[in-house]
C-alpha cells in the first residue's frame, strides 16, 4: 500500500466516523421513520419501493435497537464500502491513470453522498450496490474473466431490490455490450446470460409481491411523468438542473458534466471501451431524467445514480486544465457538508422553515411528541392517530412504547399489521399544511393545536382532534411500538 492510498483510507475512516456520529446525533426524518416501520414489518415489497432498505434497518436495529444510530447504521458503513469499490473500479478501468481515489473523493464531497449518507433511504443501498456492480463490470473488463458476470448479476439484483431506478444500471450495461465492439463478444458467452438470470432471481420476490397486490408498486413508480404546460416544463427543468448543481456542489457538478463530455470524446475518437461504459451509464439516464422533467417534478435524489460513473469520468478523462479544480471542488463540498450537518444538529443560524430543509424535516420531533403525549393523557385517549405516513411513523418511534399509534390510508392495507380495536378513544394529529378540509377520520372533533419547533423557530403546526375507532371506516393499522 503506497502513501497516497494509506492517506485516502485514513481520510475515509475519519469521514465515516463523522457520519456515524451525525447518524447518532441527528433526529430521524419522517421518511426514515416510515422505513423503520418497514423494518418492523418485513415483506418482499412495499407500496413505495422494494425491501432492501427495510432489511438494512432491521439489521441495524437488531444490533443497536430502535435508535437513530441503529436505524442508520448501515448507511455510513455502506457508503464507505462503496467508496472503496468505486476507487478500485476506476483503477481497473483506467490502469494507466489510476483515477480511483480522486473519483471516490469527488463522490464523497457531494452533498448527496456527504450529508445524504448520514440518512437511511432506499437511495443508500441502491448507490452502494450500484458502485459494487460497477466494480464487478470493471473487473470483468480488466480481466476478461466471464465469471465476473455472476457477481455483476447478483449485485445488480440487489440494486433492483433497493430501488427500481436500478433498471438503468442493467440497461446501461446492455447498451454498452451492443455498441462497444470489444465488449460485443460477451453476448455469445453463457455466463452473461446466467448473470442476467441470477439478477432476475434475486429480484423475483418483488415481482411475486407485486403480482399478489395488483402490481401497485410498479404502477406507482411507473407513472411518474405527466403532461404539463410549457411554463411548468421550463420550471421543472430549471429546478432539476439547479437542484443538482446544489446537491452535487457547483464545482463537482461542472466537473461531472465536463468529464462526461470528455468520456464521450474518448469513446468516439480513441475507441476507449472503458470510457464507453461510463457514457452508457450516464447519458441515457440523464436524458431520461431531463425528459421526465418536461412532464413532472424530478426529486433531487433521483439522479444520484449518475454521480458514481460521472465522478469516474471527471477523475479519469479530464486534462490538466480542469483536473486542477478537483481539490477546490472537494474542499468546497466537504465544507458545505459540514455546514449542513452543523445546521441540522445545532441550528446555529436561525433560518425560517422555507430556507432551512433541516428544520422542516428534522427539527423538534422529540419535543413535539412529548406535547402530543401530554395532550393524550389529558384527554384520556388510548391511542394517537395520523393521516400522513411520515407523521404516524414519527409518532410511533417517539411516543412511549405503551402508547399505540394508528395510521390511516390505503397504503396500510398492504402491510401485515393489526387493525385497532373498534370504539377505542384516541386523538388525531393533523398538519395544518393539509388545508382546511375535514380529516379522513369520521366524526373527528377539533380540540386544540400544537406547534413543532426548534429553538423557538416554528417548523410546522398541527391540529388535534378527538376521535374513536369506527366499526367501519377508512383503512387503519396499528404501527409497531418502539422497542
Amino acid at each position: 500500500m503506497n502513501r497516497s492510498t494509506a492517506l485516502a483510507l485514513l481520510a475515509l475512516v475519519a469521514l465515516t466516523a463523522l457520519r456515524l456520529l451525525a447518524a447518532f446525533w441527528l433526529p430521524l426524518a419522517p421518511d426514515e421513520a416510515y422505513y423503520w416501520v418497514w423494518g418492523r414489518a418485513l415483506a418482499p415489497g412495499y407500496y413505495d419501493h422494494p425491501p432492501m432498505v427495510a432489511l438494512w434497518i432491521a439489521a441495524g436495529t437488531g444490533l443497536l435497537g430502535d435508535t437513530s444510530l441503529g436505524i442508520r447504521l448501515l448507511a455510513p458503513l455502506g457508503v464507505a464500502l462503496a467508496s472503496v469499490l468505486l476507487a478500485r473500479a476506476g483503477d481497473a478501468l483506467f490502469p494507466q491513470r489510476r483515477p480511483g481515489i480522486w473519483a471516490a473523493a469527488l463522490m464523497n464531497a457531494t452533498l448527496l453522498f456527504g450529508a445524504g449518507s448520514v440518512l437511511i433511504t432506499p437511495d443508500t443501498p441502491l448507490l452502494v450496490f450500484w458502485c459494487a456492480a460497477l466494480w464487478a463490470v470493471a473487473r470483468l473488463h480488466a480481466t476478461q474473466d466471464g465469471r465476473w458476470w455472476f457477481a455483476f448479476g447478483a449485485l445488480a439484483g440487489c440494486a433492483l431490490l433497493s430501488k427500481y431506478t436500478a433498471v438503468l444500471l442493467g440497461g446501461g450495461v446492455v447498451l454498452w455490450l451492443l455498441l462497444e465492439p470489444r465488449a460485443r463478444h460477451w453476448l455469445r458467452d453463457w455466463r452473461l446470460w446466467a448473470g442476467g438470470v441470477l439478477a432476475f432471481l434475486v429480484f423475483a420476490p418483488v415481482i411475486y409481491w407485486n403480482a399478489a397486490h395488483d402490481w401497485v408498486s410498479f404502477a406507482k413508480q411507473g407513472g411518474r411523468a405527466g403532461r404539463v404546460g410549457a411554463a411548468s416544463a421550463v420550471r421543472y427543468l430549471g429546478e432539476l438542473v439547479g437542484g443538482q448543481a446544489g446537491l452535487a456542489t457547483p464545482i463537482i457538478f461542472l466537473l461531472c458534466i465536463l468529464g462526461t463530455a470528455a468520456a464521450c470524446r474518448w469513446w468516439v475518437a480513441r475507441r476507449d471501451a472503458a470510457a464507453g461504459l461510463l457514457v452508457t451509464l450516464i447519458v441515457p439516464a440523464a436524458l431520461l431524467f431531463l425528459w421526465q422533467a418536461t412532464g413532472s417534478r424530478v426529486q433531487g435524489n433521483w439522479p444520484a445514480i449518475l454521480y458514481p460513473p460521472a465522478c469516474l469520468a471527471a477523475a479519469a478523462c479530464l486534462g490538466p486544465r480542469w483536473a486542477r479544480w478537483r481539490k477546490p471542488g472537494i474542499v468546497l463540498g466537504l465544507v458545505l457538508t459540514l455546514l449542513v450537518l452543523a445546521q441540522a444538529a445545532f441550528a446555529p443560524i436561525p433560518l425560517p422553515r422555507r430556507n432551512d430543509p433541516t428544520l422542516a424535516r428534522l427539527g423538534g420531533w422529540a419535543e413535539f411528541t412529548a406535547q402530543v403525549e401530554k395532550a393524550r393523557r389529558e384527554q384520556g385517549a388510548v391511542f394517537v392517530a395520523a393521516e400522513e405516513y411520515g407523521l404516524a411513523s414519527e409518532l410511533a418511534l417517539h411516543l412511549p412504547p405503551g402508547v399505540r399509534v394508528v395510521a390511516l390510508g390505503d397504503r396500510w392495507d398492504l402491510f401485515d399489521l393489526p387493525a385497532p380495536t373498534a370504539w377505542q378513544p384516541g386523538i388525531l394529529v393533523r398538519s395544518t399544511r393539509r388545508g382546511e378540509g375535514p380529516p379522513l377520520w369520521p366524526a373527528a372533533r377539533e380540540t386544540g393545536e400544537l406547534a413543532r419547533s426548534r429553538k423557538g423557530i416554528e417548523a410546522e403546526r398541527y391540529r388535534l382532534y378527538s376521535v374513536s375507532v369506527p366499526s367501519d371506516g377508512p383503512p387503519m393499522a396499528l404501527l409497531p411500538p418502539r422497542r
